[in-house]
Parts: C-alpha cells; structure tokens; sequence
C-alpha cells in the first residue's frame, strides 16, 4: 500500500540543530525499513521559508532575505546528505512554484464560514511564530523560549474557526482514526481540546510580514501565517494544486497511509490545526503523528544563550555518520526527552561499534577470508527482515528495534567463543575441522542477517558488512578506534 512519510520542516532562521539530525534519522529509518518490506514509501522533507523569524534573522545578519533563506535551506540539505537521508523529495516553501499554488487552492477549498477577519490584540512569540494565550504561558513567558520576550502585536488579520471542530477532532483522536503516537502525546492532545478550543490567526499584515511569503488570495494586504503555508507542505509537494499521481496515490487513495514526524512542540499544530485545516477543505487526514521528544545536553535543554547546542556535522566528523545515526535511534525513549554528552558519544562508539560490530565482522569475515573455499550462498531468511524487528519500527521503537539487532550481535560473539570454530579449524581433527567449517559457515549466515537488519540504522555499515559476506573477504575496519 502507499506509505507518506514526512518530517515537519525547520525555519531556516540559524543552521541545524542536533534535534533536527534526530527527526531526520528516525524518518529515514522508518521509511528504509518500509522500503526493505517492500512498501511503496514517498519520503518528504524541506524547509520552511516563509516564517517571520527567518526575515528578522536576515536583517540582522544584513543579508536580502532570500539570499539569507537560500544559503541556510542548503545547510538542511548538507545534514540530510552528510547522514545518508535518502528523502524522495525535498520542498522549500519560498521558490517552489508548486507550493504556492497548493496553498492558494487550499485557502480557496476552505469553507467560506470558517475563514473571518477581525482586529486582534495579543501576544506573539516569534520562537514559535504563534500568538499566545494566557493559558499558554508559564510565568509570563513561553514555554518553549523562556527568557525571550514576547511581541505585543495589535492589528486586523484573518482567522480559523477552530472552535467549530472541537468535537470532531475529539472523536477522530479518541477513536484512534488520526492516531497520535504516544500515547502521553494523544492525551495532552485530547486535554486541551477538552480546554475549549479557540479559533487560531491565519494571516499576518502586509505590513508586519515585510513582503515575504505568500499573500492572501484576493487580499494582498495580508500574507498567510504559518499554518496555511508551513502546513500544507506535506500536500503541496505532492502537487495537491494540480491533483496530481503522486497527491491521489500518497494522499487521496483510500489505502494510503500517512505519516507526520514531528518534535513535541509542535504537536498541537500538526494533531489539531491542520487536521482541522483539511476537515474544512475536504481533504482526506493524515493517519498517523509520531511526536518525538528533545535531546537536552548535560541534563539542560540546548540553547544557544548556554553555549550547549550540539552541531550534528561536528558529531559526524568525529564519529562518521553511521554512528551518529545508531546513536540518535538506540539511545534513550524515541518519544522522550534523553541525553547527549560527548563522554557518553565515545563510550557508545568504542564498547557497541569498535568492540561490539566491528570487532564480531572483523573476527568472522577473516575466518572467512582463511578458512571457506568460496563465498556462503544467502538465503532468503538472510536477507528478510523478520516480523518482530518491523514490528518495533512499526510502532516507532527503533530503540528496541536496534536492540533486537545488537541482541543477535551478543549472542553471535556468545556463539563464536563458545564453538571456538577459530581453534578447531586449526589444530582440531578432520571432524572437528569440518565440524569447524560449518561452524564459520554459520556465524557468516548470522552476520547477513545481522546487515539486513542493520540497513534502516546503519545502511552503509550493512552494505559494507553484506559485501564481504559476498566476496567472503575481511572488510576495512567499520569502526577504527578513536
């Protein structure tokens, strides 16, 4: 069946974060394993470019806003490239043709009641480019960007009647019809909307956008706000303006199966407004949210007024991409927040990687390389990723996934020193030699699956492994020691 698989897509106000890394890393894998299954999987990614935050970062940077835009966008592109994201698509909200055109006929499909224009007076956190209610402040002050003062904006725009879907939207997230994962992210869902939802601004001032993103239809003096911009990504890129193959097939099809990857922080807007957004269009539903947590350094959230925020190509010239992304999707809760420290990076790299797989691959493959006439035959249980594993990654537990696969690492290096195939084939008798042979026939069987498994997390390590089972040859050292 189809599978739609998205990231949400980052302002390009500042380069990428390691929260950025790790979104990306999860998407990846789900939509490899997918693929490996042999699901048919559209993988989307992009940047946001519209947002008011990235017009103020080019002022103060003293730059034309879509140079600015442009050169951070190709920053996001270097992430993906530098750990091997393999996205089918990548989407920039401010020079693709395709998206502008998808969000005016989404304004357009809205219906007529739904969309009001009134004065407003509030609170707008340019962080989270929202307005804000008193019962979304802590102490005054944004949750999400404590310590940043929040803008007092007075000034006419355009709004959502949210509050008309607030028993829709109860009943599709209880029912489980748009599923929010996990299940902690459903509930705080379904408790504001039992809060009362209040109707959301769409648009900001001509004036107060400085003429960048996209006008209101018919109404050039106002620009639309994030959400009917950022939002619609996910459909603008599969030409929704045009109802194109890819739109029906990954989004309109009756069996199409669609998936948002987001960061907790944005989980209201992606579980309520835009669900509400495409009720009122009629457009069919994402099917599922996966809300991940953060990753704090030291045991404190990354900011960069504390000088902590982890530089994911920094981690990736010293640790190499493959180990950045087992880092990112076995290490901690994918739906929690968990912790990153230089010290804990290099005891993962040397004790899993360096002593654990590299060291299992490199002891077996030269057995390999010595002992077997000519390469091992895979079978197809070899190279079949089994239920189990997809299973875990199904359900978005690529940390349990991957401990499945360093489980069968465990038990293969447990296996080798209990059989002590590497002794008998050297100075055993003519059975204990075959008996040997057979043995290291084995272990190589065990390490083609072990690769297969390894292809969402790890895709180069398990090319690498899985060719030397091929040549039945040693390979180069996986993970040389720091």
């Amino acid at each position: 069946m189809p599978r739609f698989i998205s990231t949400a897509i980052p302002y390009v106000n500042a380069q990428p974060h390691i929260g950025h890394a790790l979104e990306y890393v999860q998407a990846d894998a789900y939509a490899r394993a997918l693929r490996q299954a042999g699901e048919d999987v559209y993988f989307l990614t992009g940047t946001d470019d519209n947002a008011l935050k990235n017009v103020l970062a080019a002022e103060k940077a003293g730059k034309p806003v879509v140079e600015y835009v442009a050169e951070n966008a190709e920053h996001f592109v270097d992430l993906d490239r530098a750990l091997d994201v393999a996205y089918d698509d990548f989407i920039r909200t401010s020079s693709d043709q395709r998206h502008r055109e998808g969000v005016e006929k989404l304004w357009k499909a809205t219906k007529p009641e739904d969309l009001y224009k009134k004065n407003y007076h509030g609170y707008y956190c340019v962080g989270c480019e929202e307005f804000k209610t008193e019962k979304d402040l802590v102490n005054g002050e944004c949750p999400e960007h404590p310590g940043r003062a929040l803008e007092e904006v007075e000034e006419e725009n355009y709004f959502f009647r949210l509050s008309a879907y607030q028993l829709q939207l109860q009943k599709l997230i209880e029912s489980g019809e748009l599923q929010v994962i996990p299940e902690s992210r459903k509930n705080e869902t379904l408790a504001f909307i039992k809060g009362g939802l209040e109707d959301f601004s769409v648009s900001r001032s001509a004036a107060r956008a400085k003429g960048w993103g996209i006008p209101v239809p018919n109404d050039p003096e106002q620009y639309l706000y994030v959400w009917y911009d950022a939002l619609a990504n996910y459909i603008t890129a599969l030409d929704y303006a045009t109802d194109g193959e890819r739109y029906e097939k990954y989004w309109a099809a009756s069996d199409a199966i669609k998936v948002h990857l987001i960061g907790k922080g944005i989980n209201r807007f992606h579980t309520l407004y835009w669900p509400a957004m495409l009720l009122s269009a009629g457009v069919p539903l994402p099917s599922k949210v996966f809300v991940h947590g953060y990753i704090t350094f030291g045991g404190k959230k990354m900011s960069k007024t504390l000088g902590n925020v982890i530089d994911p190509s920094t981690l990736v010239e010293r640790y190499g991409s493959e180990a950045v992304r087992y880092m990112l999707l076995r290490h901690g809760s994918p739906t929690e927040d968990f912790d990153i420290t230089d010290e804990k990076c290099r005891e993962w790299y040397t004790a899993h990687l360096t002593n654990g797989l590299g060291n299992l691959v490199a002891r077996v493959m030269k057995l390999a390389e010595e002992h077997l006439p000519h390469p091992i035959e895979l079978s197809d249980k070899d190279e079949t990723l089994e239920a189990v594993f997809l299973e875990k990654i199904e359900a978005f537990r690529f940390n349990e996934a991957l401990d499945f696969v360093f489980e069968k690492i465990a038990a293969t290096d447990a296996r080798m020193a209990e059989k002590k195939p590497y002794k008998f084939i050297k100075s055993g008798d003519t059975v204990e030699r075959e008996n040997a042979r057979t043995e290291i026939e084995s272990l190589v069987h065990e390490l083609a699956a072990i690769a297969t498994h390894l292809t969402p997390a790890m895709p180069r390590s398990a090319a690498a492994i899985l060719s030397a089972v091929r040549k039945n040859q040693k390979p180069e050292n996986l993970f040389p020691r720091l």
